[in-house]
């Protein structure tokens, strides 16, 4: 059987390289997984450098924003061509890219669904409860992140077409990933590129800046919630927004939709009985909205 590759790419800036060596091992044959750290990541940020205090608790620079790691997956089978498309995945408090890659199978998932994109997931706050996101949050900051994850892609995988160009992109993110996210429509510098926004039980706020790319732009929106994550209300008026306007939507239950109602052009919004943090992998929710996205298949698929 075929192993997945793996490449730890050198360190980059003041960081740490610790985390990149736990590496993930998905259930998969092969495969091409780049762990690296970038100047462009999250972190570190002049907003974080004196580090942070949520409540009762302070989160020192040193150790939750000071990891510039970034996860980069190219799937088996993976097509090249002259533009690659990218899910680019956020995670939420608490949490970590060897922890997200492995808790909630990003990269088993991407396989299964046999999509033709490559997978980023960048550090943002290490371990710490917090929905900031650093460098991609500043002005033209996505673009700049996504322009290196290029260069890396150029430079240090196993492509090997070099010149291509950055296609489309769907943004993804589960539970406090929303504010970065939000950050990257409203001024990310490739927002034009944005054609999907999957956000696993997620919006927390920034819903006007959700709304006015789905106004511009056309884009597919699925937003996942649930009773008790806190999403709930603020899933429920932004519903209200658009019954309000006339406007086309799907809502119903998570489990009664079907591949033909996620392929909707409309925004989706499916409610699940499950907890806040199952809703990416229980159901292998992930791997459904990338089968059912706009990405193309990858070479020898009957997906």
């Amino acid at each position: 059987m075929k192993k997945l590759l793996l490449v730890l790419a050198g360190c980059v800036g003041p960081v740490f390289c610790s985390p990149a060596a736990q590496v993930p091992t998905p259930d998969t044959e092969k495969g091409e997984l780049i762990l690296t750290q970038l100047v462009s990541a999250p972190f570190p940020h002049p907003d974080r450098a004196g580090g942070h205090r949520y409540k009762d608790q302070f989160f020192d620079a040193k150790e939750h924003y000071a990891d510039s790691t970034v996860a980069i997956f190219i799937p088996p089978g993976f097509r090249e061509a002259d533009r690659i498309d990218f899910v680019v995945h956020f995670h939420g408090w608490h949490n970590n890219v060897t922890n997200v890659l492995n808790r909630y199978k990003l990269i088993d998932q991407l396989v299964a669904s046999g999509r033709n994109a490559v997978l980023v997931v960048p550090q943002g706050p290490r371990n710490a409860p917090d929905s900031f996101g650093g460098k991609l949050e500043d002005p033209e900051g996505f673009s700049r992140f996504m322009e290196e994850v290029a260069g890396t892609l150029r430079a240090r995988s196993s492509l090997k077409k070099k010149d291509f160009t950055i296609g489309n992109i769907v943004l993804s993110g589960h539970s406090g990933g929303y504010h970065v996210m939000a950050a990257i429509l409203d001024h990310g510098g490739l927002t034009a590129h944005v054609k999907e926004v999957w956000l696993f039980d997620a919006l927390y706020g920034q819903t006007e800046k959700f709304l006015a790319w789905l106004d511009r732009y056309r884009g597919r929106l699925l937003d996942i919630y649930t009773e008790h994550g806190g999403t709930k209300d603020e899933t429920e008026n932004l519903i209200a927004v658009l019954k309000g306007r006339g406007a086309p939507f799907y809502a119903g239950p998570e489990t009664g939709a079907t591949p033909a109602d996620l392929r909707k052009s409309e925004p989706i919004f499916l409610f699940s009985a499950l907890e806040h943090d199952d809703v990416v992998d229980k159901h292998e929710t992930f791997r459904e909205f990338l089968e059912t996205s706009g990405l193309e298949r990858v070479r020898n698929t009957a997906r």
